[in-house]
């Protein structure tokens, strides 16, 4: 029997709730309508036989959240992404958007819900069905990959518990994964997520098992345990900060399974409204033959902004990076630089190339964005399939 998606029975409980509208009327009055608008111009150039990119597109996302009514609210949002003055010349593989022509711009057009939940909220817990945005320890495992313009909703059930202060469990459970090619690539799944953490004197704790599952007719398992730290402390007119994080990983297709281990170390300071960090992550290899696998994370933060290793390379990869970042004109700057290799190297795979990234952005007003941001890849070994990529965004923003 073909199961009913969480987001279609979300809907139909709205709807009875609009039905019953006189029991709770002052939660309807006191809703709030949100908006947000993104206008952003992309480029892609690179050496290979693509067609240089470019893309101006437009993004408005409308929502409505009710009032409170014994602890029960609704959300729903929709979301548009078009093409702005016919500047579309760039290619979508998994929509087939003109597949093939040009370097790949992932924002497709679309008309869709975005966000669609009841929300249950009283004292020490919170508790969300329907379809939804879902991030954890900031996004490295599971995200919305809000840089995109269709970001990543997910359908399934979210329950948040605070027993006692800086103390939260978080359990989800995801039976659609909405991914950001409208619903070219949207996945049926069986995704339990459980996350803790605990806040201490010398930093956040955090605990983790992401228990993945695609509903694909293909016996199939992806599951991931994990620790980390996060922290910060003074240090005279400086503030140092730290963080490190492992986690382990298992792989099950069929009867073949591969395993991964996932580190990460990062070291820094603020020092008169600088913020420097130096860090090493790596995602592991499986003896060359499997790399770590994040497919529900924000990938575009992570590895570089030119998108060269959303998928871990089957050798697997070690990041090691330097960022600094600070406030000048009103608005905020940073510049990082990236040194990628193999964490299993081979004969002919060893240097993965490395990248310039370079941000501005500032706010104009309560509610109005703007940036510009660049990034610059340059390819390593030529057997890894990597070519030199250069990536520029200017963008617009408003929200209400």
């Amino acid at each position: 029997m073909k199961k009913i998606p969480l987001t279609l029975a979300t809907t139909a409980l709205l709807c009875q709730s609009a039905i019953a509208a006189d029991s709770i009327t002052g939660a309807l009055e006191s809703g709030k309508v949100s908006g947000n608008f993104n206008l952003r111009y992309e480029t892609v150039e690179q050496t290979n036989a693509a067609k240089d990119a470019s893309a101006l597109t437009l993004r408005s996302r409308l929502g409505y959240t009710t009032g409170s009514y014994k602890g029960f609210s609704a959300m729903l949002e929709f979301e548009d992404s078009r093409i702005v003055l016919g500047e579309g010349d760039y290619t979508v593989g998994p929509t087939g958007y003109k597949g093939g022509q040009y370097s790949v711009i992932g924002d497709p057009e679309t008309t869709e819900v975005d966000q669609a939940f009841l929300q249950y909220k009283v004292d020490k817990v919170k508790a969300k069905i329907g379809r939804q945005v879902i991030t954890m320890d900031g996004h490295r495992f599971i995200g919305h990959v809000g840089w995109r313009q269709d970001r990543q909703t997910f359908d399934g059930l979210t329950v948040a518990f605070s027993p006692v202060k800086d103390l939260k469990f978080t359990y989800g459970f995801i039976d659609q994964r909405n991914r950001i090619f409208a619903e070219a690539a949207d996945v049926d799944s069986a995704d339990h997520l459980f996350n803790a953490s605990y806040k201490t004197g010398f930093g956040k704790l955090g605990a983790y098992a992401y228990l993945l599952e695609n509903e694909d007719g293909v016996s199939n398992a992806l599951d991931t345990y994990g620790v980390s730290i996060k922290g910060a402390t003074k240090l005279d007119s400086a503030k140092v900060l730290y963080a490190a994080e492992l986690a382990s990983q298992t792989s099950e297709v069929g009867a073949t399974e591969k395993d991964a281990v996932y580190i990460m170390f990062e070291a820094g300071a603020v020092i008169s409204g600088i913020t420097a960090k130096l860090g090493y992550e790596s995602l592991g290899s499986d003896s060359g033959a499997y790399g770590f696998s994040t497919p529900l994370a924000t990938g575009h933060k992570f590895n570089g902004w030119s998108d060269q290793f959303l998928g871990t390379p089957a050798q697997g990869l070690v990041d090691i990076y330097l960022s600094v970042a600070g406030k000048a004109g009103g608005g905020k700057w940073a510049a990082i630089y990236h040194d990628f290799s193999a964490d299993e190297s081979t004969a002919t795979i060893d240097d993965l190339g490395s990248e310039i990234n370079l941000l501005y952005s500032r706010k104009f007003g309560k509610n109005y964005t703007g940036g510009v941001k660049y990034a610059a890849y340059s390819a390593g070994d030529a057997a890894a399939g990597k070519v030199d990529t250069d990536k520029l965004w200017v963008w617009l923003g408003a929200s209400f």
